[in-house]
């Protein structure tokens, strides 16, 4: 998307995504991806324009170690979903990988059934850039989805540490997949995130494999009871299933839609969300604060040349940020 966007073209784009075309909401995408100045501010206008029809999806973040299934699940989910005649967005959030390496451009192949479905929308994340970047830009995909009709969004986070809870920060469901283990379930059990989980999900327990999985969930169960959920209202729970046979797949949606119940009749979730709305103007006023820093060669050149001093020693870190700072504001 290279020419300049009129505000007739983004009136038509809004119209577009209203009305569920597919193809305007992927062209809307690419828009909000965009890092030119003049596509941001189209963009802006078209989530401005978009506002009041966004907000009513169920919105899931799904997350796990590589290997633990999470294309498959997201795959047995979602189809059981548009199954149900839901409309279902899965989205990624992976700053570190490129579209020809990773998971990433596996994730159509491994998501069969869905990425053929006319009910569900799978989109990738970006290219490459910060996690801050990637994150409001699939921020902002969550709502253009919402918009466009779909009533599901699933959001699946491919890295690790920070991706996952910027992951938990723009959804209401935080999923934590596992594996059944030999022993050492808990080796691996990341306690950031776990208290981040609204759900512990055990994978493949199926065939000989379901004793292990019982015995890992009674394990992640015992380990919760010590660690302080995300929310008062909601006591995660632990469970198995099978994403390739689908046991238990019905029983992961029931307990998404449990909590749903239960956090918006508290009036949890209504504020969960204005607190994300809050971090997400933060995350991209970050975002196009720090562009500079990372585009403008007559910037870069300075930084690097500030870098040096401050590793020399010769220029204190607190005389640096001024320096940098100055040069942002000419």
């Amino acid at each position: 998307m290279a020419s300049s966007i009129s505000s007739a073209d983004v009136a038509r784009l809004a119209r577009g995504i209203r009305a569920g075309d597919r193809a305007v909401l992927s062209r809307a995408i690419t828009l909000i991806e965009s890092k030119r100045a003049d596509h941001r501010r189209s963009a802006a206008a078209l989530m401005q324009a978009l506002v009041g029809t966004t907000g009513k999806a169920v919105r899931v973040g799904i997350t796990g170690a590589p290997g633990v299934g999470k294309s498959t699940t997201i795959d047995a989910l979602g189809t059981m979903l548009t199954m149900q005649r839901r409309k279902v967005a899965v989205l990624a959030v992976d700053p570190s990988s490129r579209r020809t390496g990773g998971s990433i451009l596996a994730d159509k192949t491994r998501m069969a059934r869905l990425a053929n479905d006319a009910n569900a929308f799978i989109r990738p994340s970006p290219a490459s850039g910060t996690l801050g970047g990637v994150a409001a830009r699939t921020r902002e995909t969550v709502l253009l989805c919402e918009a466009a009709g779909y009533d599901v969004v699933l959001v699946e986070t491919i890295g690790v540490g920070q991706s996952e809870i910027a992951v938990a920060d723009m959804t209401d469901f935080f999923l934590l997949l596992m594996l059944p283990g030999a022993g050492d379930e808990l080796q691996g059990l990341k306690k950031g995130v776990v208290e981040l989980a609204d759900m512990i999900a055990v994978n493949k327990a199926d065939g000989d494999n379901v004793p292990r999985a019982k015995a890992a969930a009674a394990e992640y169960r015992a380990a919760l009871h010590i660690l302080t959920p995300r929310s008062a209202n909601w006591s995660p729970p632990v469970v198995t299933y099978s994403a390739l046979t689908g046991e238990g797949v019905a029983a992961l949606w029931a307990h998404i839609l449990h909590h749903r119940e239960k956090l918006t009749a508290a009036g949890e979730l209504a504020s969960r969300r204005a607190e994300q709305q809050v971090k997400w103007m933060w995350a991209m006023l970050e975002e196009r604060l720090f562009a500079p820093l990372r585009s403008d060669r007559s910037i870069k050149a300075a930084l690097t040349s500030i870098e040096a001093e401050v590793a020399a020693g010769t220029l204190a870190p607190a005389a640096a940020v001024d320096k940098i700072v100055g040069i942002l504001g000419r």
